[in-house]
């Protein structure tokens, strides 16, 4: 499981339902891991690094 930092909980907690995802932008694609926050159900994202 992948930790990352939920803004609605104010914490660092580990996603469920997670699913790597690649975010289009000006400076070029970067991956990133997309879930959902255990305890509000807020979604969360951990960006990786280049595509």
């Amino acid at each position: 499981m992948t930790e990352a930092y939920c803004v609605k909980c104010k914490a660092k907690r580990e996603m469920k339902d997670e699913q790597e995802v690649t975010m289009k932008g000006k400076g070029g694609d970067r991956k990133a891991m997309k879930g959902v926050c255990p305890v509000c159900g807020t979604g969360m994202y951990r960006i990786l690094g280049k595509a």
